[in-house]
């Protein structure tokens, strides 16, 4: 078990990218505490893991919110002692919005979510980290945070941002031995993607599972070597197989 009693936080826990995490974590043997706003997602999803054999709890937090932020960190480390992963990966989307429809509302829901979320829960973990000098941080951005797009703002320049803040971190908390790296996802199947799509999902989409299995590598002593990296990992969806199209198969 490459995880075997490490204890990790995934926000954004209880769907999609986040709760297969959870699940591939717990099976490496890690104890996983899954934050979420839903309370009965982030409970169900821990009842889940704790069913098949793992250790986990839920957490019901807000990850824009300051004093959220710092409950995680504190609610983990009571019940399990220390913390050892962090995985920033809460995020929230909209359907296509030009600039100009764009309200201020919505823009300062999805900047407090996808980045000034992942800077607190950061900024509430490091004393943690830094006291045991070890720890992973890994931050989830996307395929979209490499460029931009039409009707896409806020969305992608706040995964623009989340590499940026990783670079940052990560040059600043080496020597503590804190690794803190992002992982870029392509197109994913995501309740995520259904809702800002309407329900027209892409032929070439990845189950997310693919990106878990990229998560538990950069969670464990395996990625020891890597640290203030963003991973691609956009399956089908590359651009080098062409935009809107699935990979061809071998005749």
């Amino acid at each position: 078990m490459r995880l075997k009693d490490r204890v990790a936080i995934i926000t954004g826990g209880s769907r999609g990218i986040g709760r297969a995490i959870a699940s591939a974590f717990a099976q490496e043997g890690a104890k996983v505490a899954i934050v979420s706003r839903d309370k009965a997602r982030c409970d169900k999803a821990a009842d889940e893991i704790c069913k098949n054999g793992g250790v986990a709890i839920g957490i019901q937090a807000d990850v824009s919110k300051e004093a959220d932020a710092v409950r995680i960190i504190k609610t983990t480390k009571d019940k399990f002692q220390r913390i050892d992963i962090l995985v920033n990966n809460a995020a929230v989307n909209l359907p296509y919005r030009s600039v100009i429809e764009l309200t201020l509302d919505e823009w300062n829901w999805v900047v407090g979510v996808n980045l000034t979320g992942t800077f607190l829960c950061s900024r509430a973990v490091l004393p943690e980290m830094m006291a045991q000098r070890r720890g992973k941080i890994i931050n989830m951005s996307s395929s979209g945070g490499r460029r931009g797009a039409a009707g896409r703002v806020p969305y992608r320049p706040t995964k623009a941002a989340v590499i940026s803040f990783t670079e940052c971190l990560a040059a600043e908390v080496k020597p503590y031995n804190i690794d803190v790296n992002a992982i870029c996802p392509g197109a994913v199947e995501t309740d995520m993607m259904r809702e800002i799509t309407g329900g027209k999902m892409p032929e070439y989409l990845m189950p997310p599972e693919d990106i878990a299995a990229v998560a538990v590598f950069l969670a464990s002593d395996e990625s020891k070597s890597i640290t203030g990296t963003a991973i691609d990992a956009y399956g089908a969806s590359n651009p080098l197989f062409g935009v809107g199209t699935s990979v061809s198969k071998p005749k």
